[in-house]
């Protein structure tokens, strides 16, 4: 409002009193109360008693009144709802499922090659174990084998009586054992069913006598015993064999 001065200028009545910056609070939580802030208009067409704490519950969550929702017990303004919804699902730099934190990531690839690891050192393990024991057998074979006329020079003793006493004997026995604790086996012996896979049959004597209740092929005669070391055979055992009636 204006009025004209004596002087013939205008007087603007508003402008007197101090004058500067003007400062308008515009925000929509009252910070003393916590409420939310309504314009007038909006205050006037909006029902207290709509918006009140007793009429906030389950059936009236997310419902909106006006411009205005309420949320989880909230009044949230119209242009609030891009806060609504899970921690870091819609606010800048939050994280989502397609995402992975690098830490997670690196911590995934060590653990892939852990296991990696792991499954390499039992395979080894494994392998040494079995060399190691093919290894044994291989070196007890090449000395079962340069043993093996001594072998039959005893044997060929036994069958001829000559190892009934003496040192001799006990010396033949004590090679047997020892050869037995590295895993040496005797093969061959009189009444023993034929085995081509341990036996080779050099003889067939169809007037030997059987064992009774003899039903197969059966060894009736041991010229020279055979050997083997775990599964490994060195030596087949040479043997005469007969066929039952």
């Amino acid at each position: 409002m204006t009025e004209t001065t004596g002087a013939g200028g205008p007087q603007d009545f508003e402008s007197e009193g101090p004058t500067g910056p003007v400062i308008r609070d515009k925000r929509r939580l009252d910070p003393e109360t916590g409420e939310v802030r309504r314009p007038a208009a909006e205050a006037e067409a909006v029902a207290p008693e709509n918006v009140g704490p007793e009429n906030v519950g389950p059936e009236n969550v997310g419902s909106e009144t006006g411009d205005e929702a309420v949320v989880d017990g909230e009044v949230l303004a119209e242009g609030d709802d891009a806060f609504v919804g899970d921690v870091g699902e819609s606010l800048p730099g939050g994280t989502t499922d397609s995402e992975t934190h690098p830490d997670t990531q690196l911590a995934s690839d060590r653990l892939e090659d852990l296991r990696r690891l792991q499954a390499e050192y039992v395979n080894y393990k494994r392998r040494v174990d079995r060399d190691r024991v093919r290894d044994r057998e291989a070196g007890t074979t090449a000395v079962v084998e340069s043993l093996l006329p001594v072998l039959d020079d005893l044997h060929m003793a036994r069958e001829h009586g000559e190892l009934t006493e003496g040192p001799l004997l006990a010396i033949a026995d004590k090679l047997e054992t020892t050869l037995g604790k590295f895993g040496v086996e005797r093969l061959g012996s009189v009444g023993e069913v034929f085995d081509p896979a341990v036996h080779e049959a050099l003889m067939h004597l169809p007037e030997a006598d059987l064992p009774e209740g003899a039903t197969e092929t059966t060894i009736v005669q041991v010229m020279q015993p055979g050997f083997k070391v775990g599964d490994r055979v060195v030596r087949a055992a040479r043997v005469a064999v007969a066929d039952p009636a």
